[in-house]
């Protein structure tokens, strides 16, 4: 399975990291539906299990100055 990079609904000063609560900046879609949110950092590090796993990735961390 490919995982692609999509455009989808912007990700907001609300929407918060899973793992710690910072900003999120990533949001990996997974086949049971559900979302996870990432801050860059955590997206970075578990980047190469979340690609195994996403149907999607949505990333903005692009955004981050």
């Amino acid at each position: 399975m490919s995982t692609s990079v999509i455009e989808g609904a912007a990700l907001s000063a609300a929407d918060r990291c899973d793992r710690c609560g910072a900003q999120a900046y990533v949001r990996v879609t997974l086949s049971s539906g559900f979302d996870l949110l990432f801050c860059a950092h955590h997206s970075k590090e578990h980047a190469d299990k979340l690609k195994q796993v996403a149907l999607e990735i949505h990333d903005e961390s692009e955004r981050i100055s």
